[in-house]
């Protein structure tokens, strides 16, 4: 537990630090791009009155802005540490140059390492004087933490609801009066492993990570709006290698979920079906792919072209019906997936149910009404809430989490590590092998 909280607050500490020199940068690691966006804090408010308001974080702008294609990443973990660390150089590179500032502290956030989410409860005794952050940090100590398996780490531990006697839904307790003290917490673990192969590879890339987040998360934070966040959502998350999947309740994340399913085996399905290299598939699949056939796409070929020297073979065509024809199977797949994953969830039983597509593979046309026949609910397409500086090109669905990011880097939520927990007040349960690997690397 002590390694756990101590780690995590260095991290903040760090963040605190680059963020009063005025500079930070954010990496979103992902299977398809790396994606590094420079933030500099002027402590104004740059921000649209929504966003500022949302958020509620001191002014930023995006000063650097670069994307690499990802590789040694798959299923949103690395797969090949030298060429993802390659990758990271190259974007940070690019980023740091647009900027003309040198960078040395990262936020980071990343897709994969199996997501599971808990939600804990604790309570205690107030002997009717005002709520202080003493109290809050022995309500958190008291919630009984799970066994979440052997390898596994804690990535977020949130306060997601307080209650004071016979009130719930309080957001912040402290100043209050009353005789009994609860919260709901919400705790997310991944597999350790994900988490240290991705820290070595930051400080391989000569960089300081100043936080760590999961992917769903920041996207949800950025795709979704306030009443989204308030009443009830769920973000789905549809990068290369992992579809993400969180819900959000009270403006909190209080569930989290991956299938590791994505737009590369869309395209890895166009290109074995065509018989086209990936690079070609990925092309067809931008241009003219769709989940959605009508009569008019019988008559629309498409010209695959090719290099192979083959001129046959080059000169190939194929209908837009017969593209749609191998794209839609994997895409129901996909949000068949995600519907097992919200069911899982008890989405259903939320007072809103709105569904937000944000992330690369969101922008296939047709997507959105073929979703929601599948899931059932609302559904509507997200791109990112502006921010000061982002260039167009990082507007899209596909920056969602780098966005998201760069949100909780200004001012990140509440979590267990925030609070001074009493040494005698750990939980029952020892977290201390969760997260050993601080101990040894910081």
């Amino acid at each position: 537990m002590i390694e756990l909280y101590e780690s995590q607050r260095a991290m903040r500490n760090m963040r605190r630090a680059a963020m009063q020199r005025g500079v930070i940068a954010i990496l979103d690691v992902g299977s398809s791009k790396i994606a590094c966006l420079v933030l500099r804090f002027d402590g104004s408010e740059v921000l649209g009155d929504t966003v500022a308001s949302m958020a509620g974080q001191a002014g930023f702008r995006v000063i650097g802005a670069a994307t690499t294609r990802s590789r040694g990443v798959r299923f949103g973990e690395i797969d090949t540490m030298a060429e993802t660390e390659r990758a990271i150089r190259t974007a940070v590179q690019a980023a740091q140059k647009m900027a003309n500032i040198r960078v040395d502290h990262v936020v980071a956030c990343f897709s994969g390492g199996d997501p599971r989410s808990y939600g804990l409860v604790g309570d205690v005794d107030l002997d009717g004087h005002v709520v202080s952050d003493e109290d809050v940090s022995r309500v958190l100590s008291a919630c009984d933490v799970p066994e979440i398996g052997m390898g596994r780490e804690v990535l977020h531990a949130q306060p997601v609801n307080f209650a004071l006697d016979h009130r719930s839904g309080l957001s912040d307790p402290r100043g209050q009066m009353g005789a009994r003290l609860a919260t709901d917490m919400h705790l997310l673990s991944v597999e350790g492993s994900v988490i240290q192969n991705l820290a070595h590879c930051v400080r391989r890339c000569d960089l300081e990570l100043a936080g760590i987040y999961s992917s769903s998360y920041a996207s949800g934070y950025a795709a979704l709006v306030e009443d989204e966040q308030e009443l009830g959502a769920a973000c789905i998350d549809m990068g290369g290698g992992t579809t993400g999947v969180s819900i959000f309740m009270k403006k909190h994340m209080i569930y989290a979920d991956a299938v590791r399913l994505g737009g590369d085996h869309v395209t890895g399905d166009i290109s074995m079906g065509l018989q086209v290299p990936m690079s070609t598939a990925e092309r067809i699949k931008t241009f003219y792919g769709g989940v959605v056939a009508t009569g008019m796409d019988d008559r629309e070929m498409i010209d695959m072209g090719g290099d192979t020297g083959d001129w046959e073979h080059d000169r190939r065509s194929v209908s837009r019906t017969e593209l749609i024809g191998i794209m839609r199977p994997r895409v129901e797949e996909i949000l068949e997936e995600v519907r097992a994953k919200l069911d899982a969830a008890g989405f259903d039983h939320l007072p809103s149910q709105q569904i937000v597509l944000t992330g690369g593979a969101s922008q296939i046309p047709g997507l959105d009404g073929l979703a929601s026949r599948i899931l059932g609910q609302q559904v509507r397409l997200g791109r990112p809430i502006r921010v000061q500086g982002l260039p167009q090109a990082a507007t899209g669905p596909g920056f969602a989490s780098a966005v998201g990011l760069s949100l909780f880097a200004a001012h990140p939520q509440d979590e267990w590590w925030d609070f001074e927990l009493p040494v005698d007040r750990y939980p029952a349960r020892s977290l201390k092998r969760v997260m050993r690997w601080f101990r040894d690397n910081w």
